[in-house]
């Protein structure tokens, strides 16, 4: 996660919504979820727990790893976040969005998002073919990134 310069300020409306959610599925508004729920959106992009648990406790010192890794779990089972799992180094965590694939460069560890559109033919010939329904929005295929092959 970077440091540099300042996040843009979370949307106060867009954390409650997903705060909300929360509640709906029987948990709870808590100060460590809201911390976490507010640097996701200040921090757009992916990230490790680690990441995201440096930056929750730079603010709240006494949150645990445990307690990051326990509600991004929640998070993820009420697909409010996506976690992305490279064939190597710590799986990265995201805010939900369109549905979207991930190129992982298996040098550098670069992720880039690319549309599912891409994975059209793929998913109607894996159904046709093999009877297998591919989730484009957790499709991650690896190899090198341009930077990497130069």
């Amino acid at each position: 996660m970077s440091t540099h310069g300042h996040p843009a300020p979370a949307d106060p409306g867009r954390v409650e919504q997903i705060l909300a959610r929360v509640r709906e599925h029987g948990g709870r508004r808590t100060p460590a979820r809201r911390l976490l729920v507010t640097v996701l959106l200040e921090h757009p992009g992916h990230h490790s727990a680690e990441e995201l648990a440096a930056a929750v406790q730079a603010r709240a010192p006494d949150v645990h790893l445990s307690t990051i890794y326990r509600h991004l779990d929640e998070l993820e089972q009420l697909h409010v976040i996506d976690r992305t799992r490279p064939s190597h180094g710590p799986a990265t965590y995201h805010l939900a969005a369109t549905d979207h694939g991930h190129l992982i460069c298996d040098l550098c560890g670069t992720i880039t998002e690319i549309p599912a559109s891409l994975f059209t033919h793929l998913t109607h010939t894996a159904q046709a073919s093999y009877g297998f329904t591919i989730n484009p929005h957790h499709l991650t295929i690896t190899g090198h990134c341009a930077n990497c092959q130069a």
